[in-house]
């Protein structure tokens, strides 16, 4: 499972390096995206698959009929959400499913008060989302698609491993409360506490507010199942 934005560039360079420099095999994948912007054709420049393919599946052996994004210039949308549902289930679900975190902690596009049983489906995205994402629209705010197809976050769920990446100060807060806060629909990320095989990515920056960090410092240097990620 993939995500996009600024945080997911550097982690798909890297692959794109190991594939390149290490031979790192992609012909074997399937890919499904968390979500798409409806109305936005796939090769707009404002695309997810248009940043998936530049940033990921171009550079890598993988096969494009294996890159799964939903189609947000469906006719049909719901149709098209139950059918991206059926293609993962059919497929066997989910490995590895990678995620960023939104500023007010949304994953994927499951904006506060999202279902935390809810499955792909088409959501209408808050104004705080549009302005964090308006930088590839010009700035404004007002350009951003008002509504995207999005796995839900029982799907994200489903997934056997989850890998959430944070980076900056931006993040610090809102990541204290999704991992140390209670869960709560009105913090999405939040339930991924839920999840028996979750392991949260930051830096010294998007870590400064977590309460019981020294505690965590001490479990990735003792706790031996780390040696497996190491």
């Amino acid at each position: 499972g993939l995500a996009t934005g600024r945080t997911m560039e550097s982690v798909y360079d890297l692959l794109a390096k190991m594939h390149k420099n290490e031979g790192l095999d992609f012909s074997g994948c399937q890919t499904f995206n968390l979500d798409e912007y409806i109305g936005v054709p796939p090769d707009d420049e404002h695309s997810y698959r248009y940043y998936m393919n530049k940033h990921l599946f171009s550079r890598v052996n993988i096969k494009i009929e294996n890159t799964h994004l939903p189609n947000g210039m469906a006719i049909d949308l719901k149709a098209e959400c139950r059918a991206y549902e059926d293609c993962i289930n059919r497929l066997g679900g989910i490995d590895v499913q990678l995620l960023g975190i939104g500023e007010d902690g949304h994953i994927g596009f499951n904006e506060p008060l999202s279902s935390l049983r809810s499955r792909t489906r088409d959501k209408a995205l808050t104004p705080e989302t549009r302005r964090q994402n308006c930088a590839m629209f010009g700035g404004n705010p007002d350009n951003v698609p008002a509504r995207a197809l999005t796995m839900g976050v029982g799907t994200i769920l489903d997934a056997r491993r989850v890998f959430l990446l944070a980076t900056g100060e931006k993040k610090a807060d809102i990541l204290a409360k999704a991992v140390e806060g209670p869960i709560t629909s009105m913090i999405s990320t939040s339930a991924l506490q839920l999840h028996p095989a979750c392991t949260i990515i930051c830096d010294e920056s998007a870590a400064s507010k977590l309460q019981c960090k020294d505690y965590y410092y001490w479990i990735f240097e003792n706790e031996p199942e780390w040696k497996d990620y190491n």
